[in-house]
């Protein structure tokens, strides 16, 4: 019976220790709208803020095929998931802008959390003005229209082989590499576009 008892307490002790495991490292925290700053007035909205699911950041990371040591640029970084999730599960360098005050509040208090504030920065300005230049990867959850407009920065700006994860909206009438249509944890269908800089300059 007392061979019994312990193989059970094993079991048990086994099973609780793989849950902790699978449990994400940190929650990303959110901060209330009613201790929100103004956004920048000389910014525009490319899109309204919408955070991407956990899941959805993984596959868009997956998809660009992320690795060790590369720099992942986020425009409209939001709370900061993607650039911090890119440090913490591949060891990549992470930048996120934003143009509201709360969104970079937030991502730095993530990154914190997360212990990757050595990898990952977030600055307040204006994603039409950032320089991607080093990017090794770009992601965007961005409005069609908003994707347009950048289309000729990210492509004159990207070295030949840089790629771009682009949630939800494509860049127009340029042919993505890739397309990965899928249904998310919640049920919702996600489309994502990845396209591979070339050298060419898209207008």
């Amino acid at each position: 019976m007392l061979a019994v008892m312990i193989r059970f307490v094993a079991s048990v002790t086994l099973f609780v220790s793989f849950a902790a495991l699978s449990l994400p490292a940190q929650p990303f925290v959110s901060l209330p709208d009613s201790q929100a700053p103004a956004k920048r007035p000389d910014a525009p909205q490319l899109a309204p803020y919408v955070p991407t699911p956990q899941d959805v950041v993984d596959r868009m990371l997956a998809l660009a095929d992320v690795k060790k040591g590369e720099l992942v640029v986020d425009l409209g970084c939001g709370d900061g998931r993607i650039p911090i999730t890119a440090a913490r599960k591949y060891g990549a360098r992470g930048f996120g802008v934003d143009i509201d005050p709360q969104r970079i509040a937030e991502a730095n208090a993530n990154a914190k959390a997360a212990k990757v504030e050595h990898l990952v920065t977030f600055s307040l300005q204006d994603a039409m003005k950032t320089d991607v230049s080093k990017a090794n990867v770009v992601t965007t959850y961005l409005l069609s229209a908003s994707n347009l407009k950048l289309r000729p920065i990210l492509t004159k700006q990207l070295a030949p082989g840089a790629r771009i994860v682009a949630h939800s909206f494509s860049f127009g009438d340029w042919t993505p590499d890739k397309v990965d249509s899928f249904t998310d944890v919640e049920g919702r269908t996600r489309t994502l576009y990845l396209y591979i800089a070339d050298g060419k300059v898209r207008q």
